[in-house]
């Protein structure tokens, strides 16, 4: 029995090896909450993410930094830049994003190749989706 040689186009491998390197450089910002100096960028909350108790920021953070959930509708194009994440303490369930977005060293345009660390500068946002 003859096996069917399965050809992807260069062009979707290129896009398929480009979203695993920027996931892997997002997650690498994500868990290390951009203490990995090797990966330039920032981190920003909302106003009223930023209200939240001590309480909530520790297990806001220990949630951002654990979650690996990525499915194709909360990560379609595969580079881990958005997630959703529930957190409870007592009775009270908030959900929480974060999104990561990737520009050039000024923060002034979107990064010519996201690829590049030494190109890109990353800001991870965390909001409410009210915020949105």
């Amino acid at each position: 029995m003859a096996f069917e040689q399965l050809s992807i186009p260069e062009e979707d491998y290129t896009a398929a090896e480009r979203a695993k390197t920027i996931a892997e450089h997002n997650d690498r910002f994500r868990n290390t909450w951009g203490a990995d100096f090797t990966i330039s960028g920032q981190i920003v909350m909302t106003q009223a993410v930023a209200a939240l108790s001590p309480a909530w920021m520790a297990q806001m953070m220990q949630a951002i930094q654990h979650f690996d959930d990525f499915t194709e509708d909360n990560d379609p194009y595969g580079d881990h830049s958005f997630g959703a994440v529930e957190i409870t303490i007592a009775s009270d369930t908030k959900t929480i994003w974060f999104k990561i977005d990737l520009y050039d060293l000024n923060l002034e345009y979107g990064a010519e190749d996201p690829t590049d660390l030494d190109q890109t500068k990353r800001v991870m946002t965390i909001l409410f989706p009210s915020d949105y």
